[in-house]
């Protein structure tokens, strides 16, 4: 499955540099706004050393990690929603993703322009969702108006969406999330076809910079404001050094290492967004393995087993019969997947099995 993360923010938070350090290609930065004015999009593989490991034991001629789209989209300003910059394009992109990646600058750095004038993380947030709010808002109140001669039409299913949408419009003008509704399961199929911004998930990136004054480290009280905001509202964060992950993205993985130990870095803040993302969205891989390739395959936690194979091809799933299955741990103890066999750790599943993170698959089809 495709899944495709929108990196949105204030101009000069560092969202162009970070979509570089994830895709190692340069992109135009510069320090005023509008910099990257067409969205930038980059295929980034998911991290997971499980599979240079299984490759191994099947002797893979290839390996083929999943996969995270990213798009670089121009940054937002007040009054985007309106129309204001580049307003209507930015929401347009943003709208074609499956979740959003929303940079926060907590670094003071005087050699870069910061467009309000100041470092304020929770005001950059709060400009940011409230553009994407009053879009929502919008769109809200659009379709009320076409339901609403539905409703005179005698459209029973047009009652139901608009009551729901009365419900949900004083919620958005509260300045709400629309994703922090209390929808029931039904409200949110009412909901899904009208594409709200605000419905996506959200994951927070918090961008530090190397021997500046970041808010972390000095527990600075904007970055307490902005850590509780996020325990209050549920919200997921990781923290980033994008200008250093940017310096490491030509080196080797042992120079890299060598490079944070050096700074004190705890680990790669890229890989950490990417397994975000992944999470955040409620996904997980499992694997195929053999001479030809080694391959990993997303999806969604809670798949069946032929769920999972439509994955691969609609026949894995239309016309599923059974699975062999083994564990990554299972496998890398056993070596091979004859002797997991052998030794009762290779099983067959038939249609009702729940895949797990990190199964190895072989699926049987009519």
């Amino acid at each position: 499955m495709s899944l495709s993360v929108g990196i949105v923010g204030l101009p000069n938070v560092g969202k162009s540099t970070l979509f570089n350090a994830l895709t190692k290609n340069e992109v135009l930065m510069a320090n005023y706004p509008f910099a990257t004015i067409d969205p930038s999009v980059g295929v980034i593989p998911v991290p997971d050393g499980r599979l240079k490991t299984l490759a191994e034991i099947s002797g893979s001629n290839e390996i083929i990690p999943a996969v995270v789209e990213f798009m670089d989209i121009a940054g937002l300003v007040k009054g985007a929603s309106a129309g204001e910059g580049l307003g209507n394009k930015f929401l347009a992109n943003i709208r074609e993703t499956d979740m959003i990646a929303e940079v926060v600058r907590i670094f003071e750095d005087s050699d870069i322009h910061h467009v309000t004038g100041e470092v304020d993380p929770m005001g950059d947030i709060e400009v940011i969702n409230l553009e994407l709010i009053m879009a929502d808002a919008e769109t809200i109140a659009k379709r009320l108006g076409n339901v609403e001669r539905d409703v005179k039409a005698g459209k029973k299913e047009a009652v139901t969406e608009k009551a729901l949408l009365e419900r949900l419009m004083p919620h958005m003008e509260s300045g709400q999330l629309a994703n922090s509704f209390p929808f029931t399961d039904e409200e949110r199929k009412i909901i899904k076809g009208m594409h709200l911004l605000t419905m996506k998930k959200f994951l927070y990136v918090c961008n530090k910079k190397q021997d500046a004054f970041n808010l972390d480290e000095q527990n600075d009280e904007r970055w307490q404001e902005l850590v509780a905001f996020f325990e209050q509202t549920g919200s997921q964060y990781v923290t980033v050094d994008a200008g250093m992950e940017h310096e490491l993205k030509d080196m080797s993985d042992e120079e890299k290492n060598d490079f944070r130990r050096e700074y004190g870095a705890q680990g790669s803040g890229v890989e950490s967004l990417i397994r975000a993302c992944y999470h955040e969205l409620g996904l997980m891989s499992y694997f195929t393995t053999g001479p030809e390739e080694t391959r990993a395959w997303t999806v969604p936690i809670g798949s069946t087993g032929p769920q999972a194979g439509g994955a691969i091809h609609s026949d894995f799933q239309t016309k599923y019969i059974r699975a062999q299955v083994v564990t990554f741990d299972d496998l890398v103890q056993a070596g091979s997947r004859a002797v997991a066999r052998d030794t009762g750790k290779l099983r067959t599943e038939g249609k009702e099995y729940i895949v797990q993170d990190g199964d190895v698959i072989e699926f049987l089809h009519s």
